[in-house]
């Protein structure tokens, strides 16, 4: 019997009695990192010096070249103090708060509006004066003397 058969007889029998492969995980799931990691990482990883030392220490924590290189355009953007905030969907809001925000809304429109309305009759005022004045220095006088 070969040893690739003992290994396979072997796993088939641990997975019968329901002991799980530990080279085969149940479910692949994405790794996450803190902030707080990733800034240590990348700090030990800049005062690393010696031929090699890098490497091993990529190596050591089951990292890659391309995560340095993301945490630091991330954490050169300062974008690195943003990942302690929670992902995902916000919360969703309540019908007051939709309400509300909707109202907010309004009045921001509404105020828009007033302050354009101000706007335009103000320009009225100025254009009806200005052609009363060039109405009145255009008309002759009329008036006779006595």
């Amino acid at each position: 019997m070969s040893t690739a058969t003992t290994m396979s007889t072997l796993r088939a029998l641990a997975h019968a009695e329901g002991v799980p492969d530990p080279e085969i995980p149940e479910k692949a799931s994405r790794r996450r990192f803190r902030a707080e990691y990733k800034l240590a990482i990348l700090d030990e990883y800049d005062r690393l010096t010696e031929p090699g030392a890098k490497g091993a220490l990529l190596r050591r924590e089951g990292l890659y070249s391309s995560h340095i290189v993301e945490w630091r355009r991330a954490r050169d953007v300062g974008a690195l103090a943003e990942l302690g905030r929670p992902r995902g969907r916000k919360a969703q809001r309540t019908r007051e708060g939709a309400d509300l925000e909707r109202m907010r809304r309004r009045a921001e429109r509404a105020e828009a509006d007033l302050a354009k309305a101000r706007l335009v009759i103000e320009v009225q005022g100025k254009v009806s004066a200005l052609l009363e004045a060039i109405s009145e220095s255009a008309e002759p006088e009329t008036k006779s003397k006595p």
